[in-house]
């Protein structure tokens, strides 16, 4: 839910952007999401139409959204590198709380392989 504060010296156009960055940010909003229409938002916040859309021409020029033509504006999927990293992440918590490691073990383990690849490659 998006909330303007008529009394904030912060123009709404970026009160706009704000709040659905943090939301793709903290994933309240998926990759894939489809945002209401740029008319039906403006018309929901009680803001101009073009109020509205500056905030998402900013999204989409961070790389937050895409606009798909008629298929609307939707939550970029985002870099594919730290998705998968998200995904082993994801996966490497599930293995290592199943063998009951605690969070700081489960941390040095991590710092050790990451070292040794580091190492490997020649890079630091």
């Amino acid at each position: 839910m998006i909330v303007i504060d008529q009394a904030s010296p912060v123009p709404p156009y970026e009160q706009v952007r704000v709040q659905l960055a943090g939301q793709i940010q903290r994933r309240e909003l998926a990759a894939g999401t489809r945002l209401p229409t740029v008319r039906r938002l403006a018309d929901d916040l009680g803001l101009a139409v073009n109020t509205v859309a500056r905030a998402y021409r900013e999204l989409e020029a961070a790389g937050l959204v895409e606009t798909r033509g008629r298929a609307g504006t939707v939550v970029a999927a985002g870099d594919p590198a730290r998705q998968r990293a998200a995904t082993a992440a994801r996966q490497y918590a599930e293995v290592v709380t199943g063998l009951g490691l605690d969070l700081d073990e489960a941390v040095r383990i991590v710092r050790a392989a990451l070292g040794r690849t580091a190492g490997e490659s020649g890079t630091a």
